[in-house]
């Protein structure tokens, strides 16, 4: 398995706890949250990591370059910045399988990673995506699939007392062609996922996720990756 982590945030919304860091560098239990992130790619045995990056890459490169992972990691760095698509299709020069999973930068969910690919494997459709199950929320846009685990619909966010919400994992058949003729800054989210220009098929898994994107899920990652470091 490879894997892309999407880790070109500026963390806009964490300036007063992080500084100028770019946000997979945001210190969470006294670690760099990429240092988690690489951990549990380390645990779900995956073979190449390709680091999608933009915002003061510099300082991510330096800090791979000091430490030692199990992985191979390739570097997929914009110049300006891309969006989520852009960046997932420019990392996706990078790969070397058909097949490839992506994870944000700022989001941890620990689903297994091997049983993911595996049933996007079994399935013809060239989009997978995790889903977790959440109750009394309003952050997030919710995701609607019907019998078959085919995505129906993403709902616009709104309080919502249970529902499923996009986990922020994918896994993408890279010989499907699924950004066509897109190119320069895009949006995976809503130039992709969100007109359905093709099947996808969403897969539920009801495991720790939490998004570090502001002040108080960052504060409570801290709290939840002490306890388990």
């Amino acid at each position: 398995m490879e894997c892309i982590v999407l880790a070109g945030g500026l963390g806009t919304r964490l300036r007063a706890q992080v500084g100028n860091l770019p946000k997979a560098m945001a210190p969470v239990a006294g670690k760099p949250f990429l240092y988690h992130l690489f951990k549990y790619l380390e645990k779900n045995s995956v073979q190449h990591v390709i680091l999608s990056l933009g915002y003061r890459h510099e300082l991510i490169e330096e800090w791979v370059s000091n430490n030692n992972w199990n992985f191979d990691i390739s570097f997929s760095i914009e110049d300006t910045p891309l969006g989520t698509g852009g960046a997932i299709k420019k990392s996706m020069e990078e790969s070397r399988y058909d097949n490839v999973i992506v994870i944000n930068g700022d989001t941890f969910f620990d689903i297994p990673l091997d049983d993911f690919h595996r049933k996007h494997c079994e399935k013809t459709s060239p989009i997978s995506l995790a889903l977790k199950p959440m109750e009394k929320f309003s952050r997030y846009g919710n995701v609607l699939i019907d019998d078959s685990g085919l995505v129906t619909g993403f709902m616009e966010k709104k309080h919502c007392d249970k529902k499923i919400i996009n986990g922020g994992t994918y896994c993408l058949n890279k010989s499907a062609d699924i950004f066509g003729a897109m190119n320069g800054k895009f949006s995976f989210e809503t130039d992709v996922l969100e007109k359905n220009i093709c099947d996808i098929n969403g897969i539920v898994y009801d495991k720790y996720f939490i998004d570090i994107g502001i002040p108080e899920d960052f504060n409570k990652a801290n709290t939840d990756f002490r306890i388990n470091v």
